[in-house]
């Protein structure tokens, strides 16, 4: 998505036990300067506002107020209602956008087929 440069510079998985609510850090510019931190659940069941608030809270202690949460469900309308009353900026991706932006930007996904769709030229058959 034009973070950090290139893929592999782009971010790192941090995500282990004691990590303190961050799975991940995006690097917003190619320095580095500025990071946004990535929360990432695979879940089934709905996220909800209090997790959301705990991630809100991890964020306040890496000094940061910008964060992504990133789900394979969806997100319940509290929750959603949350982060559109507080001054941190999160973006929610729930697994729909989550699949839209893989395939947008072609990460985790693999190219099996394309298809050429053709259309008739109809100025070849105009007689002069």
């Amino acid at each position: 998505m034009g973070y950090g440069g290139s893929i592999k510079d782009a971010g790192q998985a941090v995500g282990r036990r004691g990590d303190g609510g961050i799975d991940g850090i995006i690097k917003e510019d190619k320095l580095g300067l500025d990071v946004i931190y990535i929360q990432a659940k695979r879940w089934e069941g709905t996220v909800g506002r209090p997790d959301i608030q705990r991630f809100v809270g991890a964020l306040h202690g890496f000094q940061s107020r910008k964060g992504v949460f990133i789900t394979t469900s969806n997100f319940s309308t509290e929750a959603i209602d949350y982060i559109s009353k507080i001054d941190n900026k999160i973006a929610l991706i729930d697994g729909d956008r989550l699949a839209q932006l893989m395939l947008e930007y072609g990460v985790g996904v693999s190219t099996v087929e394309v298809y050429e769709v053709k259309k008739i030229d109809e100025d070849f058959f105009i007689d002069e």
